[in-house]
């Protein structure tokens, strides 16, 4: 089921299934500002990715001495949800493990998704409670995919990456669809960072980060522009699918990271991960603001 929240700048629409953003709309010009799931492209909007980030190596993992299996960036994603807060311009939704999940995951949590709109703002929270007696190992991360209008003549290499702060960062090369954390390296990102189908022949674009960053997509050619804040993801992923290719872009926070082409498979062992004590909860997110040409 869809819900929608609104404020006198923004509608958003998201649905229970996966909590996953659907629609961004801006009121005023009716632009819509997120991809809209082709099927024969990418059939998704903005994915939750829990309780891992990215693929596991042959798809599986163990822990304490059990293998478990579980599909690239985990199972919320095709998981109903239950609201369990909404107003206005807020919503809440709530994913509780169930015999369903344990099946893949043996822990004991409480995932809530929380969207608030703040003006042309869209704040995406997460909160991750371990409801169990055991130390919970996790990842989880956002893949918001955003329209690039190409009315007026615009074109997809029309349109860069801007980060700030205005430094190189490192990168993290793929060899997909695992990473090859041996081979980072610094990339120049201090500069207009260009957009082209080419780019993502070789699947994500992934970066290092510390701190407080944003990562935008904008053009010399509109005022149209998008911002993802984030105050201390450990990592962003930069993705747009290849060699099927479409007017859009991801730019995805993430709490966690794919396996290593070496990795051992343990969980315990598994990069980027985060730990949680019981009866404790965890709480990130990150934020999207959405300007569009006709401001």
């Amino acid at each position: 089921m869809d819900y929608q929240i609104k404020n006198s700048f923004l509608t958003a629409t998201i649905s229970d299934h996966g909590a996953e953003i659907q629609s961004v709309k801006d009121n005023n010009s009716n632009r819509e500002y997120m991809w809209q799931a082709d099927p024969k492209i990418w059939g998704r909007h903005a994915p939750v990715l829990f309780p891992i980030v990215g693929r596991l190596k042959d798809d599986q993992y163990r822990y304490k001495g059990q293998t478990y299996h579980m599909g690239q960036h985990g199972f919320a994603r095709n998981m109903d949800f239950s609201v369990e807060e909404k107003d206005d311009n807020h919503i809440t939704f709530l994913l509780i493990s169930n015999e369903e999940t344990k099946k893949s995951y043996p822990f004991d949590f409480e995932l809530r998704v929380t969207y608030t709109l703040l003006n042309n703002l869209l704040e995406e929270r997460f909160d991750v409670t371990n409801t169990g007696d055991e130390e919970m190992i996790f990842g989880i991360g956002g893949h918001p995919g955003f329209n690039l209008p190409t009315d007026h003549g615009l074109t997809k290499s029309d349109y860069y990456f801007k980060f700030e702060p205005s430094v190189d960062h490192i990168r993290i090369p793929l060899k997909a669809p695992l990473i090859d954390w041996a081979n980072r390296s610094l990339v120049a990102t201090d500069s207009l960072f260009e957009i082209s189908d080419l780019l993502f022949k070789d699947d994500a674009w992934v970066f290092q980060l510390k701190g407080r960053n944003k990562v935008s997509i904008r053009t010399e050619k509109s005022n149209y522009h998008i911002n993802v804040k984030m105050d201390n993801a450990p990592f962003v992923g930069l993705w747009s699918q290849y060699p099927q290719t479409a007017d859009y872009i991801c730019i995805e926070p993430w709490w966690g990271i794919a396996d290593t082409v070496d990795a051992s498979g343990n969980l315990e062992d598994k990069k980027g991960m985060n730990k949680l004590a019981p009866n404790n909860t965890w709480e990130n997110g990150f934020s999207i603001a959405f300007h569009d040409e006709k401001e």
